[in-house]
């Protein structure tokens, strides 16, 4: 049985009358870059996000870097994040001068271990980047506590998270800025690159809108130096059409998350195999990550079963060669590390068949027994 990692095909046929008519309306406008579409989808975003104000961006690592900008972070600064992330949360700190300080995940939710957190600060830090990895929020109300207590903004890499909720509250409209990712794996993915910041403060959000189109305001005429972080129709367009199905495929994956814990239940598994932590809150699963003994052998055999697997992320970024300047060696963000040699994801996207699931457990049930 072929179960592949993602099929985007099966979700494109599922939507394609409706993604093909509103890229035809596109295409009639001629009207490609910004324009009334990407003000419909910036729209229909924050609502559906709980916040007041989206502004579309041409990526979601765009959508860090041009917050961080807003704030005026550079050389000199530092933003407090975690290891174990896609390279963009770091990537965007550096690229503006400042310095990106690691504070290590909590082993469940692979999230930033908030315990740790204030004893990061220093009097050169002005930001938090919390990630909400997997599409599980991390634990936001310790996090403001600390960015209140030593007046840091807060810039919440929801790029996994769409939809995810924590006490309530949807990811993005909790810390001052919220950066959403439209890149096509994504929960709500477009047809290239695209991505989004959504925020509740109406000034941020204007200068958000600004440095987007290098700074100017109005046209030709420029204050600020920005960049060309705009967000096209046509990927507004896509992004509008599914963004009507996305809370259906959320409950697709949930439910796909459901059938697995079951199965895992019932595969007289000793220990080899950890599942995702159960949380009350809004989980989205945007992977599905497995703890696994023996993980690369795992691998190894559900790629021969014909299953699609994936690293999430194999190399924690103090380990990276580029951040070598900032002096971290092996062992000092422990559970990252833990967590980079042992986990996998498997297949749980919403066209997922009850089938496709059972052949998954049975095949990594095979290699452990």
């Amino acid at each position: 049985m072929d179960v592949p990692l993602l099929d985007l095909r099966a979700q494109y046929r599922s939507i394609k009358e409706e993604v093909d008519a509103a890229v035809a309306t596109v295409f009639a406008s001629q009207h490609f870059i910004l324009g009334p579409v990407v003000v419909e989808c910036e729209t229909a975003v924050a609502a559906y996000s709980n916040c007041d104000h989206a502004v579309g961006v041409s990526s979601g690592s765009d959508a860090l870097l041009v917050a961080l900008m807003a704030e005026g972070i550079g050389a000199g600064d530092e933003v407090i994040t975690t290891p174990y992330t896609f390279f963009a949360t770091a990537g965007a700190v550096t690229r503006l001068g400042a310095t990106p300080v690691f504070v290590d995940i909590d082993p469940e939710s692979f999230n930033m271990d908030v315990t740790a957190l204030a004893a990061a600060v220093t009097p050169r830090c002005k930001a938090i980047i919390p990630v909400h990895l997997y599409g599980r929020m991390a634990d936001m109300d310790p996090v403001m506590q600390v960015a209140r207590d030593h007046d840091l903004v807060v810039i919440e890499d929801a790029a996994q998270a769409i939809g995810a909720e924590y006490n309530g509250r949807r990811a993005g409209s909790i810390g001052d800025y919220g950066c959403l990712s439209f890149f096509p794996s994504k929960n709500l993915g477009g047809a290239g690159d695209g991505g989004m910041v959504v925020t509740n403060d109406a000034e941020r959000a204007e200068r958000l809108r600004v440095l987007r189109v290098h700074g100017g305001k109005p046209k030709y005429y420029h204050h600020v130096i920005g960049g060309n972080f705009r967000l096209d129709a046509i990927q507004a367009a896509v992004v509008a059409v599914k963004l009507r199905h996305l809370d259906a495929w959320t409950e697709a994956r949930q439910q796909n998350a459901r059938r697995y814990a079951a199965l895992f239940a019932q595969s007289g598994l000793d220990g080899q195999v950890t599942l995702p932590a159960e949380t009350d809150d809004r989980h989205i699963y945007n992977q599905y990550i497995l703890r696994a003994d023996r993980r690369d052998e795992l691998m190894a055999h559900l790629k021969d079963a014909g299953i699609g697997c994936e690293i999430y992320y194999p190399v924690p970024l103090h380990r990276q060669e580029c951040f070598a300047g900032l002096g971290h060696g092996e062992g000092d963000f422990p559970e990252s590390e833990r967590a980079a040699r042992e986990t996998v994801a498997i297949p749980v996207y919403p066209e997922l068949s009850g089938d496709q699931a059972n052949y998954v457990v049975e095949m990594i049930t095979a290699f452990y027994n």
